[in-house]
């Protein structure tokens, strides 16, 4: 892996909205490279701040991080749990819909169909909450945000979900909760 190569190639997926990538992602796009040196050629990145190792097999292209930083957190959340479904709950969308007067500035909350799991990144924190429902209720109390890799819950599901999961509940403005 060269460093020509990278700026070329991610760039040109960067266009696309490309710009988190799995190890498995990087070893398609250098596909020239043995499982030693891409290892190496990941480490040399790294190092020359080229990449940024956001999680255990998780890259960032860093040239990409200050055009891509509003949502990037999320897109390392979806990178992280590829195979299950994830969405932003619990206290990060209570916060966007004014529920809740303090901002999770450096924290993700995820509600998860996979295993339940807290991921220290560079770029914050991001804490999985599992949970059981079915898929389809699921897609049911969940909407497709403009801008948001993920999907947000609806307000009265993330309100539920936070009493369902038992966190604290004496931020709530509930004039605004109850509001729809």
């Amino acid at each position: 892996m060269k460093r020509f190569d990278l700026l070329n190639r991610l760039s040109a997926l960067e266009q696309k909205g490309f710009v988190v990538y799995p190890r498995r992602d990087l070893e398609k796009v250098f596909p020239e490279d043995g499982e030693k040196a891409l290892e190496k050629g990941l480490q040399r990145m790294c190092r020359d701040k080229l990449l940024v190792r956001a999680a255990r097999g998780i890259y960032v292209f860093a040239p990409a991080v200050p055009r891509h930083r509003g949502w990037l957190i999320e897109h390392i959340a979806q990178a992280l749990r590829p195979g299950d479904f994830n969405y932003v709950s619990l206290e990060s969308i209570l916060s966007e819909y004014g529920v809740i007067s303090q901002i999770p500035v450096d924290r993700l909350t995820v509600m998860t169909t996979g295993a339940k799991g807290l991921h220290k990144t560079p770029f914050g924190t991001i804490e999985f909450t599992h949970t059981r429902r079915s898929i389809p209720d699921l897609l049911e109390r969940t909407l497709v945000a403009e801008g948001h890799p993920l999907r947000i819950a609806k307000k009265q599901a993330a309100l539920q979900d936070l009493r369902r999961v038992g966190r604290n509940t004496n931020l709530i403005d509930w004039d605004e909760a109850n509001d729809e």
